[in-house]
């Protein structure tokens, strides 16, 4: 059998791909796509930023965070806290 390798594809930057030089904080839409459920804000192996652009995304998240436009953390709702105080 002849060994497969994958070869990794390249990701692209979407603000360089766009050429945005400014990442608004008062999107709070477009933030939320790069933060986790629970609000924190997702690393740049995941979210494919180049440095730049993940230091400014992270400095625009932790803006609309402060004038409470995206939550700094969101209330986790574990169901197995309730099952076992009914019982």
């Amino acid at each position: 059998m002849a060994e497969y390798v994958r070869q990794p594809r390249k990701r692209y930057c979407q603000f360089c791909k766009e050429e945005v030089d400014f990442i608004d904080y008062k999107d709070a839409t477009m933030l939320r796509k790069y933060m986790t459920d629970r609000g924190k804000i997702k690393p740049r192996r995941v979210t494919g930023a180049c440095t730049q652009h993940q230091h400014d995304l992270a400095q625009a998240i932790k803006r609309a965070r402060e004038i409470a436009l995206v939550p700094y953390t969101v209330t986790v709702v574990n169901s197995r806290l309730d099952r076992k105080s009914r019982s």
